[in-house]
Parts: C-alpha cells; sequence; structure tokens
C-alpha cells in the first residue's frame, strides 16, 4: 500500500487545485450577483425618490455595465433566465405551444429611460426593475449549488470573447443608450480575473493580461459608439485573445469539449476558415456530407429530371455565377404564366442557417430541397416518381452506391445528396474573412465601411458576424426574422404576410428571417420581392428607418425607425465593406 500512497497524495492535490480554483470562480461571480443586485436597487430607490434623468441614466449605465461582469457565466450555465434579464426588448413566440412572450429586463428599462424618461412611465418602470430584480435573485440562488468545471470556465471564457465581437461591440444589447463600448471594459476584466485564478504567473499568462489591459485601454480611449474602431480591436484584441484563451486551456491540459455545435468548441477564432461545422447545421447527423454526396448532389441540382415534366432543374433559378440566385425580382413559375411568390435566394453560404425560406418554414436544406421540388409553382415534381425514374439511369444507380453504399435509391437519398451539395457551397474564404484572419489588408474605405457596418448603420445588429446572416452568435443555434416594412413597387407596405402566414402570432406579420449578404453584389434585386435594384437603395430604405421612414404604420416593427444619418461617403464605404464579402470568383 505503501508504494501507492505518494501517486494517491498527488492525486487528492491535484483534485483539490482544481476544485479550489473552480470554487474561487465561482465565489467571485456570486460576489459580483450582489453587486448587480446592489446597483439595481440603487436605480430602483431613484425612480422612487423622483431623481432627475441625468441621475437615473447615469445609474442604469452603471448597473448594466455591473450586468457584464456576470454576463460570462450567467449566460453559460443560466441561458434562458439571462434571457429574461437582458434580453432584447422585443416579444418572443415560442414555437412550441404558440404563446407570445413579453420583453422584460434591462433592454425594457432601457427604452423607458433613454433617450427621455417619461414620469408617467414610472409604474411600469418600477414594475420591470422588480421583475429584473427576481430574476438576478433566481441566478444568484442557482449559482449556490451550481458546479463548475474547469472545461466548462474555459469554453465560457472564449465564448464572452466571442460575444464581444459579434453582440456588444456592435450595440446589440445597448440599442438606444449607446453604451456598448464602456460595456467591454468589465466584461475584459471578468475574463481577466477569472484567467488569473488559473495562470497569472507564466510568461503566456502575463501576455494575455497584458492583451486584456490593452483592450481596456482601447475601449477607454474612445468610447464615442460610432467612431470606434472595431475592425483593430477585433484583429488586436479580439482575435489573440480567444486565440489566447485557447492555446492556455491545451497548456494548462483542460479538456476541450468534444461535441458537434455550430461554431466548434475548438474553432481558436470566429474566423478561422472551418470555424464552423455544416454538419452541426445538418437534420441527419448519421448521414455525413462526403465527396460522393456532393458530387451526385450536383448532378441531381443540374438536372430536370426532379421537376415533374422534366423542364426544369433547380440550376434553372439558381445560376452558379449569380451566387446561386437568377437576377429577377421573382422568377416565373412552373406553367410560365405567372411568378413565383418571393424572389429567388442565393444558396451561396446558406448552409450555417437554423431555418429556411423567407417564412422560416423548414429547419432543414434537405426539407428546403423538397419543399421546392413538390411545389407547384415551382418544380411541381413528385420524389418518389423522381426515385423511379433515376432507378433506369445506370450513370446514376452507380453514383448512388458509391455515395449510399448500404441504402437504396429512395427520396430521402435523393435529398441528403441535394443538401451536402448546397452546404458544400459555403466556403467563407471572401476578402473579410481572409482580413480578418490577418492575410490581407483592407483599403481604408473597406475598413471604415466594416466599422460602419458593425456600429453607426447597425447592420450587424441584425446580419451577425461573420457569417452577416440572422443566425444569432455566439452559440449560433437559432436563425431570426425581422419586421423591415419593405414596400412593393407602388410603394405601398407589401402584401406578403411572411412568417405569419406560417405562425399565425401577430408579431409575425410581415417578418422574413434575416437572409446571408455574403456575395450580396452578385445577388440583385434585393429583398423578399425583388423590389429594390441596387446596394444603394436598400442603404437608402435603412436610412430612413425602414417602413416606417416610408410612412406605413407597423406596430410591430423591429427594425428601428431612427434615421442613421449616414453621408453619402459613408454609404459609398458601407457598399465598398459589402463588396470584400465576394467568394464566387
Amino acid at each position: 500500500m505503501k508504494k501507492y500512497f505518494p501517486l494517491f497524495l498527488l492525486f487528492v492535490m491535484f483534485s483539490c487545485q482544481k476544485e479550489e480554483k473552480s470554487v474561487q470562480i465561482n465565489a467571485l461571480f456570486k460576489a459580483d450577483i450582489e453587486l448587480v443586485l446592489k446597483e439595481v436597487s440603487l436605480l430602483q430607490k431613484g425612480i422612487s425618490s423622483n431623481q432627475s434623468q441625468l441621475q437615473l441614466q447615469q445609474q442604469f449605465l452603471k448597473a448594466h455595465e455591473q450586468y457584464k461582469t456576470i454576463e460570462l457565466l450567467s449566460e453559460y450555465y443560466f441561458p434562458s433566465v439571462t434571457k429574461a434579464v437582458n434580453g432584447p426588448a422585443i416579444p418572443e413566440f415560442e414555437e412550441n405551444d404558440g404563446k407570445v412572450i413579453a420583453p422584460e429586463g434591462f433592454q425594457v428599462i432601457e427604452e423607458l429611460l433613454f433617450p427621455t424618461y417619461e414620469t408617467q412611465s414610472k409604474e411600469e418602470l418600477l414594475k420591470q426593475i422588480g421583475i429584473l430584480t427576481a430574476n438576478l435573485k433566481r441566478i444568484a440562488s442557482i449559482a449556490k449549488t451550481n458546479t463548475l468545471t474547469d472545461s466548462h470556465v474555459f469554453d465560457a471564457m472564449r465564448l464572452e470573447v466571442f460575444r464581444i465581437i459579434t453582440l456588444g461591440i456592435t450595440g446589440f444589447d445597448s440599442p438606444v443608450a449607446n453604451n456598448s463600448i464602456p460595456e467591454v471594459i468589465p466584461a475584459l476584466q471578468t475574463i481577466q480575473r477569472y484567467y488569473t485564478v488559473y495562470d497569472n504567473e507564466s510568461e503566456e499568462g502575463k501576455k494575455l493580461s497584458k492583451l486584456i489591459e490593452n483592450g481596456i485601454k482601447s475601449a477607454k480611449s474612445n468610447t464615442n459608439f460610432d467612431h470606434f474602431d472595431r475592425a483593430a480591436f477585433i484583429l488586436n484584441v479580439g482575435n489573440p485573445l480567444s486565440r489566447g484563451l485557447y492555446q492556455a486551456q491545451l497548456t494548462l491540459n483542460i479538456p476541450v469539449f468534444d461535441e458537434v455545435r455550430g461554431l466548434k468548441t475548438n474553432a481558436a477564432t470566429l474566423f478561422e476558415k472551418n470555424a464552423f461545422d455544416a454538419e452541426a447545421f445538418s437534420g441527419f447527423l448519421d448521414y455525413k456530407t462526403t465527396p460522393e454526396k456532393i458530387a451526385l448532389g450536383k448532378m441531381l441540382f443540374n438536372d430536370p429530371i426532379l421537376s415533374g415534366d422534366n423542364s426544369r432543374s433547380c440550376a434553372s433559378c439558381h445560376h452558379e455565377d449569380k451566387a446561386f440566385t437568377d437576377g429577377l425580382e421573382k422568377a416565373t413559375s412552373f406553367n410560365g404564366k405567372a411568378y413565383v411568390k418571393r424572389n429567388t435566394p442565393t444558396l451561396s453560404n446558406i448552409a450555417f442557417q437554423r431555418t429556411f425560406f423567407g417564412d422560416s418554414r423548414v429547419n432543414y436544406l434537405e426539407d428546403q430541397a423538397v419543399a421546392v421540388i413538390t411545389n407547384e409553382e415551382e418544380m411541381h415534381g413528385d420524389m418518389d416518381a423522381a426515385a423511379l425514374e433515376i432507378k433506369k439511369n445506370k450513370v446514376y444507380v452507380a453514383k448512388f452506391k458509391s455515395a449510399f453504399p448500404k441504402k437504396q435509391i429512395s427520396a430521402f437519398e435523393i435529398k441528403n445528396a441535394l443538401g451536402s451539395y448546397i452546404r458544400s457551397l459555403s466556403n467563407y474564404d471572401a476578402k473579410f474573412d481572409r482580413y480578418m484572419r490577418a492575410e490581407t489588408t483592407f483599403t481604408a474605405d473597406e475598413k471604415a465601411g466594416f466599422n460602419l457596418f458593425a456600429g453607426k448603420a447597425k447592420c450587424a445588429s441584425c446580419h451577425f458576424i461573420p457569417l452577416t446572416n440572422g443566425t444569432a452568435p455566439p452559440h449560433f443555434d437559432r436563425s431570426e426574422s425581422e419586421v423591415l416594412g419593405v414596400p412593393d413597387k407602388s410603394g405601398k407596405l407589401d402584401g406578403d404576410l411572411g412568417k405569419f402566414l406560417i405562425s399565425n402570432a401577430p408579431m409575425h406579420k410581415n417578418s422574413f428571417k434575416t437572409p446571408t449578404i455574403r456575395n450580396i453584389t452578385l445577388t440583385a434585386p434585393y429583398m423578399h420581392n425583388g423590389v429594390y435594384q441596387t446596394l444603394e437603395e436598400v442603404i437608402d430604405f435603412y436610412e430612413e428607418g425602414g417602413g416606417a421612414g416610408l410612412g406605413f404604420n407597423l406596430e410591430n416593427q423591429t427594425l428601428p425607425t431612427d434615421k442613421l444619418n449616414l453621408s453619402d461617403l459613408e454609404k459609398k464605404q458601407l457598399i465598398a465593406f459589402m463588396k470584400t464579402l465576394t467568394d464566387i470568383k
């Protein structure tokens, strides 16, 4: 027994050290929750005692900045409660039971206090603070028994860096007060405090702390939301920090999770060439994408055999040179006598989405393919009939056997092959991606355009970077829809009710999925109805506040109604950046 005792002692000591670190982290987290509650309580007292608008606004900013110290672990361990604490100030629709959940939390309170505080809102404001306090106390209560692990803490720290890049500096959760840049500071400080629990002695640890300090200095040196240099911050702070945390985790022998996620668990930065896992967005994890399936899918995509009368293929409306669009406002219907309902969407870079079609009616690429093939206005085909025809073709039989060696030719294999091919159309190697990987440089206008896109123009608060679609970071587990108020060609509100036709929820009237804007210079005309022919027209639409700026009375418009106040030069710079999203040669 004696020969094993030293090994046992080392094991116990190592276990205690690991436990001590996680206990320290949890203690810091719980103490920070109490500080958030304290600041929210001071805000409540200020409202009750009728403090001035300026005093209340300043106290709100202090409370929300303090919230940023708990965001890292709160978002990670208690996402549903945290959404109630700091989610967007718009209603949420529960797909499963059809219920509409009213917004609550910091962003609702922000809209009641900024830009002006109306005293008639006092009762509602106090009610919202009461709800916020209750939710914060729920987090505090759960945290008392929550068990942290080193792997979870490092995972959460990197996700917080990704959250800062995609939602923080873009103004996503400070849409009215525009206090996003100062809020970067407590978020970075929390990462620093947690990291030093693990390593504050090594040279790598000191470099990482210095990097965080530089990020804090960057945020402190220019707190102006419109003028903050986001490109420099991501290149000089965000990317090196997430990469450094990943390398530190490996150096400390802390396991990295081996699980399927949209954003891979081992992605050192958001902009790595293979940071996203297309398989994680597939509904058929047992049917992996293979080169054989991609080749077969490409054949099927270009073959009219899938249509009702062998006259139309998928490629008839999705042209590769136009980023798999057709250049038309709306495609001609199958019978040639009318037009389909909506503009043909790009298939380039759509793999990393959680829903498909403008109304989000299907969740997987395979189902999108079937819906188009069987639609009477589009291809008017029949999957089972197509399978029977394909079985008569010796070339196809050989291709299917290669792609699906243990399966028979059926509707499922057809749609899986098509889905595999479409997933292969996402390469994320545009100039923008290479710039963010420090492989190339931007012109002054391209860089200014990115800073506008992620800042003043507010594009990135819906077209989230790096995917530039509506798949919400940092977990990339849902795709969002927006109500913009798009006009028709006559200048009236377009009559297409969008997602409402699927959900029957009034909040979804005129709501459409946020599409990717990758290859946007190749995909005109724009919007779900193809109403705008140029990017200049699209930017002017957003400049005026969407439908509200056109005079439409849309109570459920989710696009901010304020003017963007972009200059002519800024509009040109914005387009210069969007051109860097082209990855089709």
